[in-house]
């Protein structure tokens, strides 16, 4: 369970949709945390990544290496 403060203006919006689609806003704000969650994942561990690849010393290589070095250079 899980109790959500909204701000005034965004409950409004959320109680007008409900009430045209006869859906309860419970649906919505699932569906709207489906939609959003996975790229609030993938920028977590991109950064968390970065941060230690920045922390491991490695140098960084360019690009068209990483191409030539996987096989995909043109």
């Amino acid at each position: 369970m899980l109790t959500v403060r909204l701000p005034e203006n965004l409950e409004k919006r959320l109680n007008a949709l409900a009430l045209a689609t006869k859906r309860p806003k419970s649906f919505y704000v699932r569906e709207a945390l489906e939609r959003v969650i996975e790229d609030m994942e993938d920028a977590y561990l991109a950064e968390t990544a970065y941060e230690n690849f920045l922390k491991s010393g490695k140098s960084a290589k360019p690009l068209e290496q990483v191409e030539r070095d996987l096989g995909l250079a043109d």
